[in-house]
């Protein structure tokens, strides 16, 4: 990369462009500008030394912070071996769905290459995370967390907290995640997971013969008497997770971009990709530490994620057993009832401060209806895949969104069938055409033996209904129309349903997917294309600059010269800090000079 001497840009000066660019950016929404170094460390999850992906060095990688509305530039440098995407889970892209790092709506970045994301976390507040979408990578870390904070106008319908800790729930296997991918294209299932992480760390040594010694673990500090928001992401592969701290209750308070209404619980059941905020108290005498506690639900396996509650004036470390679970471990039911209680806080404002509870979700028409009914792995064409309504989605060399934008014929097709069709199971790259402003009610029907989560991409829908059998027209009079809480990942228990309810308000090519990696790596994911007939930049916003093209549009590529080198497994570095002047610098010369 070149050096920047004396540089300018449109004969200015660079640091008079860069003192512009802080007074446009901030006279506005302001900007915030983050350096990602995609790469393999060499870290010790399980006490074994395996290859891991971090970022700039960490595992997990660097939370990221914002503040609604705000804008914000990530310059991606990709370090591995092979291609890659990051997706942020959680953020809705308004507008924007050139930015959603997913194989429907992005080339990846080759390895060697970096690109920048840029997007605005618009109308937008609470507890999400990245991760790399690509590949079975997340099977390997490359996570991190995102805070997007509430405007200052804006009340917080709780007192501040005294701190605010972000914590990684995840199942975890020393295989590599291309040995995993490649188990699953053989037909052979991940199994029970080695361990359980909190925060890329192993369990402490509650019970000498199930946990081996010299595993690192995680202790959080906290002080008497304080109240701590504490973030919960399970970021794992296919477990459903309880959580739950010794002797201390769980007021939930927010769920992946809404407020909640205020209840205590002794443990959450926290499926993959869910992302949930309490407070705590740290109320207790502090005779001892306290365990945190990461147990698998709904399966045969001693794997428990455990780390330490440390009082500032502890007496002692902590002994004894774990705190218990729910009590029967295969029992759906108390899981159900618990999500079914999760509702949202109609009288807060978040993002805007208009009451979360002023759109009358239940009032609205609804103008589309989809049943997506799952099926566990099976051949077709013998190769093991999985579908939805007998479909088993084909990612296309040409991402879906480019193939539209440059009207490329014969990439996909919008004829993805509102339920599932009596024929034979087939691989396709089919999509959904939505409604523009229409209201999309979805019914997610699991005909799996496992707990599924389902994931969409550019929304927030509100989680109506869920319960046991075949969902029929009859099951609707049982939604609930009122406070529904809004989020964008739910749980679908084992011969169950779940039904939501999303309104088609963003323009783009959204990802409708499973959030168990195996599933989807296996073909379960569908795309919702959202087209507004009248092309305007007031609802979507025009190809990026800095595009990256491939497939049947790989001819428009300029050559991007390799800008970094691939790595090998570096060592493990400590968590530190980021200089936001720093970044911004980098993002400058990056984007003027490299």
């Amino acid at each position: 990369m070149s050096r920047c001497r004396n540089r300018s840009f449109g004969g200015v000066p660079l640091f008079l462009f860069f003192f512009f660019l802080w007074d446009v950016g901030f006279s506005a929404d302001p900007f915030v500008f983050y350096e990602f170094t995609v790469s393999y460390i060499t870290a010790s999850p399980l006490g074994i030394k395996q290859q891991v992906i971090g970022i700039n060095g960490q595992f997990p990688g660097p939370l990221l912070h914002a503040t609604t509305n705000w804008n914000v530039v990530v310059n991606v440098k990709n370090h591995l071996d092979e291609p890659l995407l990051l997706t942020w889970d959680g953020i809705q892209q308004r507008r924007n769905s050139w930015q959603d790092g997913v194989s429907g709506t992005n080339c990846p970045i080759p390895a060697g290459w970096n690109w920048t994301y840029s997007f605005q976390v618009k109308d937008q507040i609470g507890s999400f995370f990245y991760f790399p979408s690509l590949y079975f990578q997340k099977a390997s870390g490359g996570y991190g967390g995102i805070i997007i904070n509430n405007r200052e106008v804006i009340p917080v319908p709780f007192a501040s907290p005294d701190g605010d800790l972000t914590i990684f729930i995840s199942d975890w296997y020393i295989k590599s995640h291309k040995q995993l991918r490649e188990d699953l294209e053989k037909g052979i299932s991940l199994g029970a997971p080695d361990g359980i992480l909190f925060n890329g760390l192993g369990p402490f040594r509650y019970n000498d013969s199930l946990v081996p010694a010299g595993i690192p673990f995680e202790t959080i500090h906290v002080d008497p008497g304080k109240t701590y928001r504490i973030r919960i992401h399970n970021v794992g592969i296919s477990r459903s997770l309880n959580f739950r701290i010794q002797n201390h209750n769980l007021l939930l308070v927010e769920t992946e971009g809404s407020y909640t209404v205020q209840q205590n619980y002794s443990n959450m059941d926290i499926h993959v990709g869910q992302s949930y905020s309490f407070l705590v108290t740290m109320d207790q005498n502090a005779s001892t530490d306290y365990y945190m506690v990461a147990s698998s639900r709904f399966a045969n396996t001693t794997a428990t994620g455990v780390a330490i509650l440390h009082y500032s004036n502890s007496q002692g470390p902590v002994s004894g057993p774990l705190p218990d679970p729910p009590n029967d471990q295969f029992d759906s039911h108390f899981s159900m009832n618990q999500a079914r209680s999760i509702r949202t806080n109609v009288s807060a404002g978040a993002a805007r401060p208009n009451p979360q509870g002023s759109f009358k979700y239940g009032d609205i028409t609804v103008t589309d209806v989809y049943v997506l009914l799952n099926r566990p792995p099976e051949l077709i064409n013998g190769i093991w895949r999985t579908t939805l309504n007998g479909i088993s989605y084909v990612a296309p060399p040409t991402p879906l969104k480019l193939a539209q934008q440059f009207d490329v014929p014969g990439v996909f097709k919008l004829d993805f069938p509102n339920r599932f069709m009596n024929r034979p199971p087939k691989l396709d790259t089919s999509v959904i055409n939505g409604t523009y402003r229409g209201f999309m009610e979805i019914i997610f029907q699991n005909n799996d033996t496992t707990v599924q989560t389902y994931h969409m991409d550019g929304y927030a829908f509100f989680v109506v209904g869920m319960d046991y059998g075949i969902w029929t027209d009859n099951s609707r009079g049982t939604y609930n129309k009122w406070d529904g809480v809004a989020r964008c990942s739910t749980q679908v228990f084992p011969g169950a349903w779940t039904a939501i309810l999303v309104s088609l308000d963003n323009v783009g090519m959204w990802n409708l997917r499973t959030g168990n990696l195996d599933s989807w790596y296996l073909g379960q994911e569908l795309y919702v294309s959202v087209v507004n007939p009248e092309v305007t930049t007031k609802t979507e916003l025009p190809l990026p600059d800095n595009t990256i093209y491939c497939g049947l549009l790989s001819y428009l590529q300029k050559g991007q010269q390799q800008r970094v080198s691939f790595s090998a497994a570096g060592s493990f570095l400590p968590k530190s800090g980021r200089n936001f002047l720093f970044g911004l610098l980098v993002m400058l010369s990056s984007v003027l000079f490299g």
